[in-house]
């Protein structure tokens, strides 16, 4: 009998940061499906708290309420079998469409820059990366959740571009705006993710820019490839 063990093919922690309506979720679900590894939405975890917040009606600035709140979340990502898209659970419910809606978008940040919901979330989502074999896209991955991350890449495109892009998907899912209030919202996000004192959005020292203005999303996805085979070369 044989003593041979095949080596286990190296598993690394991609972290991908970047403003809002960028394509780097987009990414990151891409690059996941295409390594083998789990796509965390840490985005979809700070709109699942929103989410709670407004229906709750919780008021943000009494600490106690929002923190018995937050004692009462439990985020969870579920693979949906039909469409093999992750999706967010909130206390067992899936609220995937929910964490969508425009009142949603419109508070996340203002929650996000909350120190207490921070720390809850960073600590979740640092547990889910322990086992390696993570991609986890936000605004403080590769700064403050994976510090350590094999891989940092931080997405970019201009706000023309993302405008565009927003709009078309809201659009899509049946959610009447305008581009300029959809510009608006994104410009808003951007200043209130750039300019808060706990962990805001800054590119990591030793992150990888990916440009997606004039970038198709195979583009996109082949430039990130190469920046993975490239360091799972190297832990070989």
């Amino acid at each position: 009998m044989s003593n041979f063990v095949p080596k286990m093919k190296p598993q690394i922690n991609v972290a991908i940061d970047g403003y809002s309506s960028c394509g780097k979720s987009t990414l990151a679900k891409e690059l996941a499906k295409a390594l083998g590894y789990i796509y965390i939405d840490s985005g979809a975890m700070y709109r699942a708290v929103t989410y709670y917040v407004l229906t709750h009606h919780i008021d943000l600035n009494n600490a106690v309420e929002l923190q018995n709140a937050l004692n009462n979340i439990r985020i969870t990502f579920e693979s949906n079998s039909n469409t093999r898209q992750t999706e967010t659970f909130l206390n067992g419910i899936n609220v995937e469409a929910q964490i969508r809606d425009k009142a949603v978008s419109n508070l996340v940040s203002q929650v996000s820059a909350i120190k207490a919901v921070r720390e809850m979330l960073v600590k979740q989502q640092q547990a889910m990366g322990n086992a390696k074999g993570v991609v986890m896209d936000g605004r403080d991955i590769g700064t403050v959740v994976f510090p350590d991350a094999e891989v940092k890449l931080f997405v970019t495109a201009h706000i023309a571009v993302r405008t565009q892009r927003r709009y078309a998907e809201l659009i899509a899912k049946g959610i009447q705006t305008t581009p300029d209030e959809v510009q608006q919202n994104l410009q808003m996000r951007d200043h209130i993710d750039s300019t808060r004192s706990i962990t805001p959005l800054q590119q990591a020292a030793d992150a990888i820019v990916i440009d997606t203005t004039h970038l198709t999303r195979e583009e996109q996805l082949k430039q990130a490839m190469e920046v993975v085979q490239q360091k799972l070369t190297l832990h070989h």
